[in-house]
């Protein structure tokens, strides 16, 4: 007889639900007591989707008193104090308030917000009052009703409202001043004050809250606290050790082999340059489906992020291993001015990796990410979703049938919808990456391949010229790899000549060595014609 296994809080929010339900819970609650033991205001910035909501709620339920949620957990000590009293709390999640319908709307939703909590304090407000008037009047009004007792107030998605306009900037600008106006108050109040968590995705600087809170603590660069969102191996393994021997048994490999894939699927989200997490949205529904999935991107904001990379005319490949300094990462600037590199990395598309002594590499955190991201420009380049999966499907019946021919008729479909203008605009741009130049054409057809081919879910290495000396790619598919040297001729260039550069190179190199059972393909596109013809590609043996 197979043993149940606990419940997993897939899409859960709520501690209360959580530890009601009997749900599985990853113990953080030590980084809350720390926090409340050490200061009063604080900010934390994660992605979406990574605990921020669940950890507001915890804040709540343990200030709230409910000592019956927390028996067993790390705070069970903090509550049995002679000196812990329970606090009123104001909790406020910026995400549920109305942003498609102009600036006066969101602000009404704003003062209901308000309206909400006062009606569970049981006060009652004035309506006529501004949304920043009223959030004043709330924390006044409980202090005084519970004895001078001093209010907690919590903020969860703070930054919501302003970075949903992240692609309108003017709109943008609105939303950010009447949030600055609002969050003003908490400063405006912090006599009647006992403690202040705010969470939000971004931290752009001078957005308001940190101009107005002048006394806020920053955790989320700091590595006492690199923990406190995500998941660690060290955690899952002790947490969902049924979930891994049943994943395990559903893939037939071993749990240690399941744990290694996870490793390169979903670990990797770095936000002090030491710890290395799990994204727990992910985790959580991996082990559910037992399947390996984009499921944090799937959850939302592709359809932004997409017209995001469209816009900026960004490619996936030109962020890998991008160098940025310790300041860019603590002030990353404007939402509407600060650079792509910024913006990914604000939204948890790029993690930090360690740099040199003073500075710090950027990266996709994982192939899940990676591979998301992949998928998203492709689309972009393809302009609508049928062309995609059309073919999606062509590349990978080519790879399962082991088809030299087939693969590069999918290619050269993939080359024909690539936009005349993403050429024509190129012109004689330059791009360095690994100090090897590119010509912008060139640059296109081997970030566009590279992407489609990750978006398709081929496992895809890609070297892009570094001094190693490896191939241009390496992918694999069912069991089958082919090691890949790609060449650009443009007018005059002499194809033939071209193409054999390419099969020397592999061959003088040892490209196919470390891959005994690889076929090696060695491909010259034609600039003149965006395709590779008849006598542009040839097997190396």
């Amino acid at each position: 007889m197979e043993t149940k296994l606990k419940k997993l809080p897939t899409g859960i929010q709520t501690f209360e639900k959580i530890r009601e339900g009997d749900y599985i819970y990853v113990d953080k609650t030590r980084f809350l007591v720390d926090l409340i033991d050490t200061g009063t205001v604080y900010f934390l910035a994660r992605p979406r989707r990574f605990g921020k909501s669940l950890t507001i709620s915890t804040f709540d339920a343990l200030f709230s008193g409910k000592k019956e949620l927390f028996k067993g957990l790390y705070a069970e000590e903090f509550m049995t104090r002679p000196d812990y009293h329970a606090s009123p709390v104001i909790r406020l999640d910026m995400s549920d308030t109305t942003t498609d319908e102009g600036v006066k709307a969101f602000l009404n939703s704003v003062k209901t917000l308000v309206h909400d909590q006062a009606d569970i304090h049981d006060i009652t407000l004035d309506p006529q009052k501004t949304a920043g008037e009223l959030l004043s009047s709330l924390i006044k009004e409980i202090y005084r009703k519970n004895g001078e007792q001093k209010v907690v107030v919590l903020i969860d998605e703070y930054d919501k409202p302003y970075s949903e306009f992240y692609n309108e900037p003017k709109m943008a600008e609105k939303i950010r001043k009447a949030l600055r106006n609002f969050y003003v108050r908490v400063k405006a109040n912090d006599k009647y004050i006992r403690f202040v968590f705010i969470t939000g995705i971004a931290k752009f600087a001078k957005f308001g809250v940190f101009s107005t809170l002048n006394n806020i603590v920053d955790i989320s660069m700091s590595k006492d606290y690199g923990e406190m969102c995500g998941l660690t191996e060290t955690e899952i393994e002790q947490y969902f050790p049924e979930h891994i021997a049943a994943t395990a048994k559903e893939m037939n490999i071993l749990p240690k082999e399941l744990l290694e894939k996870m490793r390169h699927f979903y670990d990797g989200f770095c936000f002090d340059g030491i710890h290395r997490l799990y994204n727990p949205f992910s985790t959580l529904y991996f082990f559910r489906e037992k399947e390996f999935n984009n499921y944090w991107m799937e959850a939302g904001t592709s359809e932004l992020i997409a017209k995001y990379l469209k816009n900026k005319k960004l490619t996936v490949e030109q962020f890998h291993n991008f160098p940025v300094s310790k300041n860019f990462l603590r002030t990353p600037g404007y939402m509407d001015s600060t650079p792509p590199e910024g913006f990914l990395y604000q939204g948890g598309f790029l993690t930090i990796r360690e740099g040199t002594v003073n500075d710090f590499m950027l990266d996709y955190p994982n192939t899940e990410v990676l591979n998301a991201m992949s998928m998203l420009m492709a689309q972009n380049i393809l302009s609508d979703d049928n062309r995609y999966s059309n073919y999606q499907n062509m590349m990978l019946m080519s790879l399962t049938i082991n088809s030299i021919d087939k693969f590069i008729e999918a290619i050269n479909a993939l080359l024909a919808s690539i936009p005349y203008d993403d050429f024509a605009g190129a012109g004689e741009m330059n791009i360095m990456v690994n100090d090897y130049r590119f010509k912008a054409q060139e640059w296109l057809y081997r970030s566009t391949i590279l992407a489609f081919m990750r978006g398709c879910g081929v496992a895809t290495v890609a070297e892009m010229h570094t001094n190693l000396g490896r191939a241009d790619f390496v992918i694999s598919h069912r069991g089958n790899t082919y090691v890949i040297e790609l060449k650009v001729a443009y007018e005059p260039e002499n194809i033939p000549a071209k193409l054999a550069e390419a099969v020397e190179q592999m061959k003088s190199k040892n490209y196919l060595a470390p891959y005994p059972d690889a076929k090696g393909l060695a491909i010259v596109i034609d600039d003149t014609k965006r395709l590779i013809g008849n006598d542009c590609y040839k097997v190396v043996k």
